[in-house]
């Protein structure tokens, strides 16, 4: 088909009978590419279509999704629009708001020791920290946090309820009666001796005992009280702790020698940090016990630590309760170094392990061929003993050969404990 004819110039020429045409304008010169480009086509805004009002049973089935915040932007202004025309709405969205706190309760800002150990653990295998914490603080830096977070959410009334702490002194089991508010100032006081050796603030200031040991700074402490001890100790005694396991860990190499001076006895840093960790998780055991909580007990490793160290000091012990006539003269006199007679320690459970007690001397080499006895304990119930906590007549062990030196030995493990 033939469409209209166009002219020379560009203007297309008018049909016979067809209406009259009016020219188009005229092309410049620059313009003739332009002329033949396609048609540029504007992009048409997309109008959203207006926001349609929602229902009432609509919006009240929304108000679930909005107490937990599940709800889109516009979800939530609509709700919350309605909420302030709606008054059984309003009603229903503040008990579930309600609802909701209850599902999550404050939490520490202690990490829970496990889930810290898991995370620690995993971040140090990807990335070693720049300043972690020595492998023999790690105990005391771990239940530390546990027995604040059990302290936590404790209410006045819960601070005074009454704690005996137990020990063994000599052939005798010692009591001691105090609230959950004194346990706290006991260990204040006492990781303060760790504080001093490391030349940190003694909490018990100018006016500390310099003799007496643990016991006496206890007494001092809460004799010098202005009143009962109330919650404000616990805040003193995890600072305290914060700041020891944060000196340490900036310490550097070699502190872990450095001596802590107890009044009658003295410990390697290292050791110290894992007796005051024992001690804390013992006290915290007595506390539980108070209110009637349940306390697990350390980590595998932690608690292989803690026995580790009282095996340790079984031989000193030893000769302690053999000079003050309470065990047994040794068999033999044994020059340091040499093979002594010894009994094999073996621990069961979480943090159990075998070890070998020099009898005669602290400065024998225990030595297999020379054992004359063997223990076997549960790890819970042997670290119940080196604290006091039951005697060594109720210490069920598995026993064989020499009865007097299993005695002494069980004897030697409860006179670990203190106040």
């Amino acid at each position: 088909m033939n469409g209209p004819a166009e002219s020379p110039d560009g203007h297309d020429e008018q049909q016979p009978g067809g209406p009259p045409r009016i020219p188009g304008p005229r092309w410049a010169a620059d313009d003739l590419d332009a002329r033949f480009a396609p048609p540029v086509r504007k992009p048409v805004e997309a109008v959203a279509p207006p926001a349609q009002p929602r229902s009432h049973a609509v919006l009240k089935s929304l108000l679930g999704a909005w107490a937990l915040a599940a709800c889109s932007a516009e979800e939530t202004q609509a709700v919350e629009e309605h909420l302030t025309e709606c008054a059984p709405c309003a009603e229903e969205a503040l008990r579930l708001r309600d609802a909701v706190g209850l599902l999550h309760p404050e939490e520490s800002l202690d990490l829970k020791p496990l889930l810290r150990s898991r995370v620690l653990e995993d971040c140090l295998g990807k990335r070693p920290a720049r300043i972690p914490v020595p492998v023999w603080a790690s105990p005391y830096d771990t239940e530390t946090a546990r027995l604040d977070a059990l302290l936590r959410d404790f209410g006045d009334s819960e601070w005074e309820t009454p704690v005996r702490l137990k020990w063994f002194e000599e052939e005798r089991r010692q009591t001691r009666r105090t609230t959950v508010a004194g346990v706290i100032g006991h260990l204040l006081t006492v990781d303060g001796m760790v504080a001093t050796a490391l030349g940190l603030d003694d909490p018990l200031g100018p006016q500390a005992p310099e003799s007496g040991g643990t016991t006496a700074r206890t007494e001092h402490y809460w004799n010098s009280a202005a009143g009962p001890l109330t919650r404000q100790v616990r805040e003193p005694w995890r600072e305290q702790g914060h700041t020891l396991v944060r000196t340490v860990s900036f310490a550097g190499r070699g502190v872990a020698e450095l001596s802590v001076d107890y009044g009658v006895f003295a410990l390697p840093l290292g050791d110290a940090f894992l007796e005051r960790a024992f001690e804390c998780w013992v006290h915290a055991w007595d506390i539980a016990e108070a209110v009637d909580y349940p306390y697990d007990p350390p980590s595998g490793p932690h608690l292989n630590r803690m026995i580790d160290l009282a095996a340790r000091l079984l031989p000193s012990a030893l000769a302690h309760r053999r000079r003050a006539g309470l065990a047994a003269p040794a068999r033999s006199l044994v020059a340091a170094g040499a093979p002594g007679r010894t009994l094999h320690l073996e621990i069961e459970g979480a943090g159990g392990g075998s070890w070998d007690i020099a009898l005669d001397s602290p400065a024998a080499r225990p030595s297999a061929e020379r054992t004359v006895a063997q223990i076997a304990l549960d790890g819970a119930e042997f670290c119940q003993l080196a604290a006091g906590h039951i005697s060594p007549e109720e210490a069920a062990v598995g026993q064989h050969g020499d009865r007097e030196a299993i005695r002494d030995v069980l004897f030697a493990a409860a006179s670990l404990s203190r106040l």
